[in-house]
């Protein structure tokens, strides 16, 4: 017994990729720069291989965050931040990993390796390194532990989240002209690359005395906002349209397909889907939210980076979910158990605004702390079983390796793929 069933495997060899990328950026600058880059590795490196180094860059930046800015995990106020160089190598190791995640499909089509577990593989690495780039960039951005903070988690999460629902409605991954991938990243990196420059503090300017414009009409009557939250008002529009033209996209698709189920379900339907994220997400913000009990709160703690990282492990087990079902053609996943572990903590954290009692396991910061921590230790394992089990049950149905350019002979036997073959490919 696998963890996927039966009926679900044989549904991966109908599998097949289909994206649109429409960023002007993609097209004219960084894709002939792909094209070359991809070539510079051999063939018998795995597409798998690719992806996993690009993350590995990305957690060696979150490393150097803890490495060399350890207040930001103690302190509350009174911390500068990690050297401004640090910001350079976030940037460096960001566009990396940017680049390494636009080749790896590239590779896949190289080595004849194109396939579902590839692209299970690359939005779970995308998923992880989400979250990372919240807290970085939060960090570079001088947000810190704040709600702001959470809010740019909330809507980088929300925006993957839309990505993964429309590509499991469409059967195709959509990029507008202005997309997370490739615009978004790109502007990551410039704040990095600002931050390391004029450091933190510099995002901590108003908005319309940096343009000059705050005796200008209309600007001398909108809110003088710092640049930092600016930014972040500047995100929700964004998430606002992504909402809108995501959802047009999943209406064009389903009225395209008359005859298949998805297509006479009502208009409402996809939307509804958006709910679970909705959920989870009401989850964790009503845990953080909870009332002060003997000085015991989230954000103001050294629990707070490790709090968004269960967070984002979770999200990643739910997109991942998601990216299973859209490659199966299975049913979308409406619940996810995992988030029961973050509910009781949001429950016990309540009880006093509730019930008017003390909470029963989150009493003082050091439990509160402790709770965090289980939750993600928790999270971690659920993920990692379902990463370990999927690539199982994937590799041995089709008769594949997850980091290895090889393929099952006639007789069933394991061998290097064709060199030949692989040629034909590329060329």
């Amino acid at each position: 017994m696998g963890y996927i069933p039966l009926r679900s495997l044989e549904n991966l060899k109908k599998y097949s990729y289909k994206g649109v990328d429409k960023s002007l950026v993609s097209r004219y600058i960084l894709q002939p720069f792909w094209t070359w880059f991809v070539t510079l590795w051999p063939l018998s490196v795995a597409p798998n291989t690719i992806t996993l180094t690009g993350l590995t860059i990305v957690f060696f930046n979150f490393f150097t965050l803890l490495y060399y800015d350890p207040m930001y995990l103690t302190e509350k106020h009174g911390f500068e931040g990690p050297p401004h160089w640090i910001y350079f190598t976030w940037a460096l190791g960001l566009f990396a990993y940017q680049s390494l995640d636009a080749i790896d499909g590239k590779q896949a089509r190289r080595t004849g390796m194109a396939g579902p577990l590839g692209e299970m593989f690359d939005h779970g690495c995308d998923a992880l390194n989400t979250t990372l780039e919240v807290i970085l960039a939060s960090r570079a951005l001088g947000l810190g532990r704040s709600w702001w903070t959470v809010a740019s988690q909330i809507a980088t999460l929300a925006n993957f989240y839309l990505t993964t629902w429309e590509e499991y409605h469409t059967g195709q991954l959509y990029l507008g002209y202005f997309s997370g991938p490739v615009e978004g990243i790109l502007m990551i990196c410039s704040i990095f690359l600002i931050s390391g420059f004029f450091g933190p503090a510099f995002w901590d300017q108003r908005i319309w005395t940096f343009t000059h414009l705050e005796h200008v009409a209309p600007f001398n009557r909108l809110p003088n906002l710092p640049l930092n939250e600016s930014f972040m008002v500047f995100g929700a529009f964004g998430l606002g349209y992504n909402i809108i033209t995501s959802y047009i996209n999943v209406l064009r698709a389903t009225r395209q397909e008359p005859h298949t189920a998805r297509s006479r379900a009502s208009s409402l339907r996809p939307l509804l889907l958006l709910l679970p994220f909705v959920f989870s997400a009401l989850i964790q913000v009503a845990w953080l939210s909870h009332p002060r009990y003997n000085n015991s709160y989230i954000i103001d703690s050294a629990a707070f980076v490790p709090f968004l990282c269960a967070w984002g492990l979770q999200f990643a087990h739910m997109v991942g979910r998601m990216i299973l079902a859209h490659v199966t053609k299975g049913d979308f996943p409406l619940w996810d158990w995992v988030w029961i572990w973050s509910t009781l903590g949001a429950v016990d954290a309540n009880l006093p605004k509730v019930f008017g009692i003390p909470p029963l396991i989150q009493r003082t910061q050091k439990n509160t702390t402790i709770l965090v921590w289980l939750t993600l230790v928790v999270s971690f394992l659920v993920y990692a079983r379902f990463v370990t089990l999927v690539i199982r049950d994937i590799t041995n149905y089709l008769g594949i390796a997850c980091f290895t350019v090889r393929k099952k002979d006639e007789k069933g036997d394991w061998a290097y793929a064709n060199p030949e073959e692989m040629k034909k490919r590329t060329n």
